[in-house]
């Protein structure tokens, strides 16, 4: 079994139904995150349904010359809820399941999605400056994200989400002793 490049005796997270499971050293983000994605995606787009499938009931009854608009209204807004609801949820649990990250000799790497698939690759040697953040939920679920600020691009900052609240510690430490011995050299 291989090793995590983070912590020597824990062994690598393999990422539930993702082709990277052969990869070495690439960890998922902890279930604890899972809700969290829920809230970020899933929420936002039931609101988002919400709203529209309202206006689409108030078209509706505007267009069919009703007395009233608000039953029209009410089920527009329903009917949006729950379609734009139940695809955030399923699209947040997509982006949990997809999103993964490694570090190694070269720098930090951060894998997300499946049809659009996207690597983003840090090389210490262009870390400035990292941070952690901690929202009162990623505090009570025991999770942060990491802020990792580069130099010289037009994305300045890498951000890994809701990753373990103690990886996302000893990651910020294994890069800034990183940047400190390369301005040491």
């Amino acid at each position: 079994m291989t090793q995590s490049p983070m912590d020597e005796t824990a062994p690598e997270q393999a990422l539930p139904g993702t082709d990277w499971t052969g990869d070495t050293g690439w960890r998922g983000l902890p279930p604890a995150a899972r809700l969290l994605f829920l809230l970020d995606t899933g929420i936002g787009l039931a609101i988002a349904g919400l709203v529209l499938g309202g206006l689409a009931g108030l078209l509706a009854s505007w267009r069919l010359d009703l007395p009233s608009p608000l039953p029209p209204m009410l089920q527009g807004a329903a009917s949006g809820l729950l379609v734009l609801g139940l695809w955030g949820c399923w699209l947040a649990v997509r982006q949990y399941q997809r999103t993964a990250w490694r570090l190694d000799d070269k720098g930090l790497s951060v894998r997300r999605g499946r049809l659009w698939w996207s690597e983003t690759r840090v090389p210490a040697t262009r870390v400035q400056h990292l941070d952690i953040q901690r929202g009162p939920l990623q505090r009570r679920r025991g999770v942060s994200s990491l802020v990792v600020h580069t130099a010289g691009s037009a994305a300045s900052a890498v951000t890994v989400p809701h990753m373990d609240a103690a990886d996302a510690e000893r990651l910020r430490e294994r890069l800034s002793r990183r940047i400190e011995d390369d301005d040491d050299a």
